[in-house]
């Protein structure tokens, strides 16, 4: 049997019409819609209906997202106040690591060595009236118990119009805590600083 005497063979769905002609074309008014947003944005809870009814807004800022909801609001105004706090303190002086010797600003610092202890002043010139001349400073460790005898360290150094001067010198004991007194020529002024070698 060839395959000509065979039977042609239909499609499934030869019967049925899977389109629409031309001139059966539905127009629009026949079709049922079953979504409406209308419909759905009535009965919309008024935040809801607010949104869909205002314009859209440009909303491109740097403060607006720092304070758009509560939590970054009180987060923003916490750091604001810390901020601010910080520089009133500064301003204060609560940070400052310098002191004043007759118009002169001293800054101290050293760093322990062995047993011993390696201290850096910086002077730095302060209004035209300043101090020039021979400063005595001596060093000691903070006494904890006031029977026992500290070693004390004596040095000199010169203050000049520069306006800026570093000092260095070695003390041959280390502390967790020294005391520093400077003292004038003559003895007009004197300033006691304690500090905590690195």
């Amino acid at each position: 049997m060839s395959d000509q005497d065979l039977p042609a063979r239909q499609r499934p769905n030869a019967n049925y019409s899977l389109s629409n002609p031309d001139d059966k074309k539905v127009s629009d008014e026949n079709l049922n819609f079953r979504y409406s947003r209308e419909r759905r944005l009535a009965g919309a809870p008024k935040s809801v209906q607010d949104l869909y009814n205002e314009p859209a807004k440009n909303r491109f800022g740097i403060f607006g997202p720092l304070v758009a909801d509560k939590p970054r609001r009180i987060l923003f105004f916490v750091i604001v106040f810390l901020c601010l706090l910080i520089w009133a303190l500064f301003l204060l002086g609560f940070f400052e690591t310098s002191y004043s010797l007759e118009g002169n600003k001293i800054e101290v610092s050293g760093i322990s060595v062995d047993d011993n202890t390696i201290i850096r002043i910086k002077k730095t010139k302060g209004n035209s009236d300043v101090y020039t001349g021979a400063v005595d400073i001596a060093v000691s460790p903070v006494m904890q118990d006031e029977t026992e005898n500290y070693p004390v360290f004596f040095h000199r150094v010169f203050f000049s119009f520069e306006q800026e001067e570093e000092y260095r010198f070695a003390v041959p004991f280390g502390s967790g805590e020294l005391l520093m007194v400077f003292q004038t020529d003559a003895q007009k002024s004197s300033l006691q600083i304690r500090f905590k070698p690195d």
